[in-house]
Formats: structure tokens, C-alpha cells, sequence
């Protein structure tokens, strides 16, 4: 979700119809919320169902057939030139959660052309096994269960479009189009293959027993507080997320920081897995820590999974699956 100080600028009209927008805060807000998917997906036609090259195309030709019937909600706002992972949701105009049997993204300029995709999105679960659930994912009904994620190619600087055409029941339709800054001004989140920004993080130590001080997640996870970050940065593997169970709008910060739980029980002692809370004494009102501001962080959450000497290996915007953590981690183990 974007944080309180992020400014995000909306797509311009493309000269096609359009369905009434929402408003980045409540897409943030709404991003992954669990609510009831449409059942069914599939279905007789699907067989036909085309997801035409972009090549040569415009946007308009691309969407050209398809419905409007969809909101494309990005939970990736911090997007950089070359391939970059875009993970998000679909909504349908009643802000209902769609599960789609395929969809793919396309790219274009401002203008509506020099288009790119299909970039096809695999659908990543974030459920994770009933000892590693919290009561903060358990009890909430909007709790966040899968996210779309696909790797998409940005070759230059400034403003693209973005839409995504989906099969949903056999029927062709096609999302919202979302505006995108590629390579922003501005301080960033530091990226693949930078150094990590030495932080001191909270541990258990220093909570004297008030875990909750450190962790918004009911329970805290102590094992994801054990140890301060710059006393282990450059000696060994750490995987860095920046969440807020308790807190998270979007629903998503109270399942990854439940994977994190789960991938540190498989992975075990060789690497570091820390849990970074958001807001200055858990209130939002109070403003963000300054590990968050340290990193440039104008969403949340983030993952970085940072190898034994310190650099960047892996940097997840949003939510992510079990399986995809463990990826991650594991090549920092090579």
C-alpha cells in the first residue's frame, strides 16, 4: 500500500471508453483484499479466448473487442528500467476480487503506443501452512489469499501506460489502464546488486518483554526479532521485510510476514530473517520509523533478500508466496 507521503499521478484519458476510476488510496486499500472470487473461471470459448502481440499495435487496437470490466489494482508503484516484478489484483467495479484463468499485461507510452506484452501473470498463493498462520491473518476476513505476478521489461525513463487483458468465465475482457513512472526522480529504495543501508533494528532484547512494541502481528513473532540487522549485515545471508500486520490497509503485510515465518523454519541458523515494523511506536499518526525513511520506502510492505556481503540479491515490492521467498533465499545460499 502507498504510504501516507506518497503522491502517485493517474492515467490520462486514451481516447477509449473507461470505467469510473478509483482513487490510488482505496485501490491501495483494497489492493488484495480477500473478498469472494468470482467461481467458474474457465469455461465453454476459452479455447478462443486471444491475447494479441503488441507489436505494431496501438493500446486502443490491443484492447479493441474486450470489455472494460475490470480494475487493475498495482501493489508495485517503484518500478525501474529492465525487468521488473509486477505484482497485483483484479477487482471488478463492485470492488469483488477476481480469479482469473489467465491474464497478461501490456505496456505502452503516453501516447497509447509503442506497445509491449503479452506479459502473462502466474497467480502466486499466499497461504501458508495452519502452525505458521497468525491470529492477525486468521481472524481478518479481508486477509489477502493469492496475488498476479509477472516480469515485465521497461527499456526507458518517464510515464507509461499500463492494462492487462484477462479470460474470466470464457469471456475476453480487459482491465483499467494505470499510469506508471518508470526510473522516478527523486530517492529510491536501493535495488539489485546495491549495497544494503546499515539499519539498527528493534529486537527482543531491547523490548524488555513488550514484544508488541516491536510487532504489530498477533502474536509477535520473537524469532523474527532476534537479532539487530547491522550486526549482521556483510556477515551473513538476511532477508529484510518492512511490514505492518496490524496496521497494512491492504491486507497483504499479515500474510507475507506469516511466509517469513514459514520460509525461516525451512531455511534455518544460515540466514537472518527480520521483521521491520512501519510507524514510530505503532501509530501511524506518529509518522514512520526512520529505518523506513533510512531505505526511501513510500509503500509497504518490502522484502529484500541481501547476500553475505551485504548486497541486494532480491527486492520485492508487495506480496509475494512461500514458494517465491524460498527461491530468493536460496540463491543467496549458492
Amino acid at each position: 500500500m502507498p504510504l501516507p507521503s506518497r503522491a502517485r499521478r493517474r492515467q490520462a484519458s486514451l481516447g477509449m471508453p473507461t470505467a469510473p476510476r478509483v482513487g490510488v488510496a482505496l485501490l491501495a486499500a483494497i489492493a488484495l483484499l480477500g473478498t469472494t472470487a468470482l467461481a467458474g473461471c474457465g469455461g465453454s470459448g476459452s479455447a478462443n479466448i486471444r491475447f494479441p502481440g503488441g507489436s505494431g499495435r496501438t493500446l486502443g487496437q490491443v484492447r479493441a473487442g474486450h470489455r472494460e470490466t475490470l480494475v487493475l489494482a498495482p501493489s508495485t508503484f517503484v518500478i525501474n528500467r529492465g525487468p521488473n516484478r509486477f505484482a497485483f489484483a483484479l477487482f471488478d467495479t463492485s470492488h469483488k476480487l477476481i480469479d482469473a484463468s489467465r491474464v497478461a499485461l501490456y505496456t505502452s507510452d503516453p501516447s497509447g503506443g509503442s506497445v509491449r506484452g503479452p506479459f502473462f501473470a502466474r497467480e502466486e498463493s499466499l497461504a501458508v501452512q495452519p502452525r505458521f498462520q497468525s491470529r492477525t491473518v486468521a481472524e481478518d476476513p479481508n486477509a489477502a489469499h493469492f496475488v498476479y505476478v509477472a516480469q515485465v521489461p521497461f527499456g526507458e525513463s518517464g510515464p507509461r501506460y499500463i492494462t492487462a487483458l484477462a479470460e474470466v468465465q470464457g469471456h475476453e475482457v480487459a482491465t483499467t489502464v494505470d499510469q506508471l513512472v518508470v526510473d522516478p526522480r527523486g530517492p529510491q529504495p536501493p535495488t539489485v546488486g546495491q549495497q544494503a543501508i546499515p539499519i539498527h533494528t528493534p529486537t527482543v532484547a531491547q523490548a524488555h518483554g513488550n514484544l508488541s512494541s516491536n510487532d504489530t502481528r498477533v502474536p509477535p513473532a520473537p524469532d523474527l526479532q532476534q537479532v539487530d540487522f547491522a550486526q549482521v549485515l556483510g556477515r551473513k545471508p538476511v532477508v529484510l521485510m518492512f511490514a505492518t500486520p496490524g496496521l497494512c490497509q491492504s491486507r497483504v503485510c499479515g500474510p507475507v510476514v506469516d511466509i517469513e515465518e514459514q520460509v525461516k523454519s525451512q531455511i534455518g541458523p544460515r540466514v537472518a530473517f527480520i521483521h521491520q515494523e512501519i510507524y514510530k511506536n505503532n501509530n501511524p499518526a506518529q509518522g514512520l520509523r526512520p529505518q523506513v525513511n533510512a531505505w526511501y520506502l513510500a509503500t509497504e510492505p518490502w522484502t529484500f533478500v541481501i547476500d553475505r556481503s551485504g548486497r541486494i540479491a532480491t527486492r520485492i515490492e508487495g506480496a509475494f508466496s512461500a514458494a517465491e521467498l524460498k527461491r530468493a533465499v536460496e540463491k543467496v545460499l549458492v
